[in-house]
């Protein structure tokens, strides 16, 4: 019999405010020293109360707006009763009646779309670290603000799987509402597997992979998960609700412990903060402070950029922020269009100005998106570089003067390098190739005397006469006797055309 997976994933996403949702204590712990950033309200002291922290209602709005998601007017607070040795409360505070975030959906680079069901505030638990005998408890990561993602059970492959966590990365990094380190937890995936027969009407038993990190682990965990269940089914059982972990290491899931519904949580009202009420003109307000999105990249760049190039460049905002930056920078070349984000009423639309874009824009943006992937990425300091990215006029500046043949390809690599240097920072792009000599030589009428003057030389006499004779690959030699006589200054192309006039 075949079986048809059905995927729904739950993606905890931190929001990067500077204090924690419920607290003033700074909500970066990444290098930390463990319960250092805690607050009596955060291991939860008798009579200690929450204070919401507004600025996560604002990034939760454009969380929100990136996920093409309704906001919602009115949401509240609940509690969530568990008891977890690293959740000193007791109970989570979360939304689980009126959530912030309502319906919306995520487009996957393929055109797929999943639709997202709502997505709710709440507050993260602590963090366990186990060892043989004992463990120990961090407090650091309690009430960081979450947003809670829930999708509806719109994915039926491992590879969707993979890509729509990576998209909702994307698209959360974009929007500026999280930090997006994957390895320090600020975004964990929840992935629920199940099997049903072919034609069914019905879902299968799902079981729960829980805190998976990475978008590898996800397609890997899933595909486990289709083969586990696929024979578990084949061999006449059923398959059990659970929570179940996975071990990167073993390639496999194991049994946790048995599923909980939601009554088993005892939901109920949050009685020490009070329901949000947000006005029209606030969500508008927030919502128009969302960024050019990765879809919006796409559409924009489409027919100026590779796809392959794009969707690397895709994974950094900085890289995709800056191209952008060079491109309205450069509004006197006619023809330029530009895309402009609209918001109106409930959902964030997109539309773009359509016209011929100008060559010379396109040839810019084109070189320095291959220089970012192919020579900036492949440097072992890379991630330093990006907070700290040449200027918009410096980049179009080394562009234009590769476009010009001032530089040869191999020198607007050095000099893209040097324009992240600490010791030529500031200098621009003209100012870095004057100093390391590699502006070629471009004025025709100089370098006709220097090919003049080879010419003239016995040792190059037997090349001219068998360029002549026919024999065309000799012309390498002779650009090369004018290229050491310029010290490596003259433009090769220039000198070429120069040499076959000359010897037609």
């Amino acid at each position: 019999m075949k079986y048809v997976p059905t995927i729904g994933i739950e993606c905890h996403v931190q929001l990067c405010t500077k204090t924690k949702l419920f607290s003033e204590v700074d909500n970066d712990a990444r290098g930390k020293e463990p319960n250092s950033c805690v607050s009596p309200v955060d291991y939860a002291l008798p009579g200690m109360l929450p204070r919401l922290n507004g600025e996560a209602i604002r990034y939760a709005i454009r969380a929100g707006r990136a996920m093409n998601c309704k906001i919602n007017a009115f949401s509240r607070f609940d509690r969530k009763h568990y008891f977890y040795p690293d959740s000193p409360k007791g109970y989570q505070i979360t939304q689980f009646y009126a959530p912030i975030i309502g319906e919306g959906y995520v487009e996957l680079p393929s055109g797929t779309k999943i639709r997202i069901e709502h997505a709710h505030l709440e507050g993260d638990a602590g963090k366990l670290t186990h060892f043989s005998d004992y463990s120990l408890v961090d407090l650091n990561r309690v009430d960081t603000p979450l947003i809670e993602i829930v999708s509806m059970p719109d994915i039926h492959s491992a590879k969707d799987a993979h890509d729509y966590c990576k998209e909702l990365w994307r698209l959360m990094r974009f929007a500026g509402v999280t930090y997006g380190d994957l390895y320090n937890g600020n975004m964990r995936f929840d992935v629920n597997i199940s099997l049903a027969p072919e034609g069914s009407s019905e879902l299968g038993t799902r079981a729960e992979v829980k805190n998976l990190n990475s978008f590898r682990s996800v397609e890997r965990a899933v595909e486990y998960e289709i083969k586990r269940q696929t024979r578990v089914l084949e061999s006449g059982k059923k398959v059990v609700q659970e929570t179940r972990g996975w071990s990167d290491a073993d390639g496999k899931t194991t049994g946790q412990r048995s599923k909980e519904e939601a009554k088993d949580y005892r939901y109920m009202p949050e009685p020490d903060l009070p329901p949000i009420n947000l006005s029209a003109e606030f969500i508008k307000t927030e919502s128009a402070k969302l960024p050019l999105m990765p879809s919006d990249y796409r559409v924009k760049f489409k027919d100026t950029i590779k796809a392959d190039i794009l969707e690397i460049l895709l994974d950094y905002p900085e890289l995709m922020n800056k191209l952008n930056e060079m491109d309205q920078s450069e509004h006197d070349f006619p023809g330029h269009a530009s895309p402009r984000p609209v918001v109106t009423g409930e959902a964030r639309s997109f539309s773009v100005v359509t016209s011929e874009r100008s060559r010379k824009v396109c040839s810019r943006l084109v070189l320095i998106a291959n220089l970012f992937t192919s020579v900036l990425l492949a440097e072992e300091k890379s991630a330093e570089y990006l907070n700290d990215l040449p200027s918009a006029k410096d980049l179009n500046e080394l562009a234009e003067m590769n476009e010009k043949k001032e530089l040869s390809s191999t020198a607007t690599k050095e000099v893209f390098l040097r324009l992240f240097g600490p010791q030529m920072k500031g200098h621009g792009a003209r100012q870095i190739a004057k100093e390391l000599g590699v502006i070629q030589e471009n004025d025709l009428g100089a370098l006709e005397k220097i090919v003049d003057a080879v010419l003239a030389k016995p040792e190059t006499q037997k090349a001219q006469a068998d360029f002549k004779a026919g024999e065309e690959k000799v012309i390498g030699f002779l650009v090369g006797q004018v290229m050491k006589e310029s010290k490596g200054k003259a433009n090769p192309s220039a000198v070429q055309e120069i040499l076959r006039e000359k010897l037609s």
